[in-house]
């Protein structure tokens, strides 16, 4: 069974429920702990156990894993790792974990596989099948709650690169316009007074005579929101089978 360690750091006794929130331990995670295993300087105890500063505390975590992910053994593009986080390129045209009716391997399948089974799939941030790019994967409970906590702080920059028909005007701006689904049961969303506020940063840094290449930067994280607002301006993401022009291939939206 795995476990925490931590040496308590404090100018006063307390209680171990008192500090336990201070290591960034969610509240789901604390009531798991309760259950499993706790002790200090070697005894087992309670959260109630009094802590003193320079005690050892000792926190056992639950064994658990994904159920309904099955391990798929396909090829993984890993551009960093360490005890925490995994970081994928999650390629074009994979979602990044299963749903219903979709029947492609995901890029949590193939995480599953990594880790022979034995593994809770937490992706910090998640990427539509049809967009390529990083997706930040905690190892563990505490870490997907810090990382998870910071990301709605805004601490996190979320940048993507996509190819728009026609060249947005002004080359540079930012987008205001709250969206909401078009109607229930339909997955397209639109652009609409009494939808959730969503904002868009955008800039151009390339074109041509029918497109250009932008770099966008979300402030919000609506669904579809990239290619909403961009089709809202009139320059809808290049072949956006939803959004924009009919097409035989897909849109190139990348997260960077």
């Amino acid at each position: 069974m795995r476990s925490l360690e931590y040496v308590a750091d404090i100018e006063k006794d307390m209680m171990l429920k008192e500090y336990l929130p201070t290591l960034g331990l969610s509240v789901t995670l604390i009531k798991k702990i309760k259950q499993t295993g706790i002790f200090i300087d070697g005894v087992p105890c309670t959260v109630r156990g009094k802590l003193k500063n320079g005690s050892k505390i000792k926190l056992l975590l639950p064994e658990e894993k994904s159920e309904g992910i099955p391990p798929m053994d396909i090829p993984l593009n890993i551009v960093y790792e360490d005890e925490y986080l995994l970081v994928i390129d999650k390629p074009k045209n994979m979602p990044t974990h299963p749903s219903k009716g979709n029947n492609l391997p995901t890029l949590a399948n193939g995480v599953m596989a990594k880790f022979d089974g034995n593994f809770v799939f937490r992706a910090v941030n998640r990427l539509d099948r049809d967009t390529s790019g990083l997706v930040l994967i905690a190892k563990d409970e505490i870490s997907a709650h810090k990382l998870s906590s910071s990301m709605k702080k805004g601490l996190f920059t979320k940048k993507y690169l996509c190819k728009t028909d026609g060249i947005p005007s002004p080359r540079e701006g930012r987008i205001e316009a709250p969206i909401r689904r078009l109607e229930e049961g339909n997955i397209k969303r639109v652009v609409a007074p009494d939808g959730k506020p969503a904002i868009t940063k955008y800039r151009v840094i390339d074109e041509t005579e029918n497109g250009a290449l932008c770099e966008i930067e979300l402030f919000t994280g609506r669904t579809h929101q990239i290619r909403v607002h961009m089709a809202h301006i009139g320059t809808p993401l290049h072949d956006d089978f939803l959004y924009g022009k009919e097409c035989d291939g897909g849109y190139f939206l990348r997260c960077v």
